[in-house]
């Protein structure tokens, strides 16, 4: 016959534990981010004839819903009225935290001159106080589970209605897609 094996509850829960674990973290589907817009401030108003600019404050509430960190690069969000792009946005560079919710606050230029190409379009939703503008940017970074680090990006199109009196925002549609780099 064989020998008799010592059997050791100690090492089948630490077995079972760590097998459970490693399961969770290969199993664990990274989701999406979400982005909102909050609120809309205008800072300035510059005439210098022939060009008319706008510089607002875009305040946006972003939530990391994964269980890793993630390190972000600067970019610009583009921003369109009626197709044509009107300004930008600029997004500095920084980090967030796992399951995490943070606001941004995007300093922004619009182009008057730009918007005075659709002035009919412009003045009617002025009368009719709704304003709709569209928003395209892609995020990159890293995000790092223990110590595997991977690149990843997020597309964000955003779809705005906005009260073009007041800055208030009305309504909106914001997609994200998250696309990790494996290495």
């Amino acid at each position: 016959m064989g020998k008799k094996v010592k059997w050791s509850w100690t090492s089948a829960l630490v077995g079972a534990a760590s097998a459970t674990a490693a399961a969770a973290l290969l199993s664990a589907k990274p989701k999406d981010p979400t982005f909102h817009l909050i609120s809309i401030n205008l800072t300035s108003f510059k005439v210098n004839l022939p060009h008319v600019d706008a510089e607002l404050i875009l305040t946006v509430h972003v939530t990391n819903p994964n269980i890793a960190p993630v390190k972000y690069s600067s970019t610009a969000m583009s921003i369109f009225y009626e197709g044509s792009l009107l300004g930008a946005a600029q997004v500095k560079a920084g980090s967030q935290l796992p399951r995490s919710c943070q606001v941004l606050k995007l300093q922004t230029r619009l182009d008057g001159v730009e918007l005075a190409h659709h002035a009919g379009k412009f003045f009617a939703d002025v009368a009719k106080r709704e304003m709709v503008l569209d928003a395209k940017v892609d995020i990159g970074g890293r995000a790092k589970v223990l110590w595997w680090g991977h690149r990843f990006n997020v597309h964000v199109d955003s779809h705005v209605t906005i009260d073009p009196v007041f800055l208030d925002v009305i309504d909106q549609e914001n997609k994200s897609k998250l696309h990790i780099f494996l290495p």
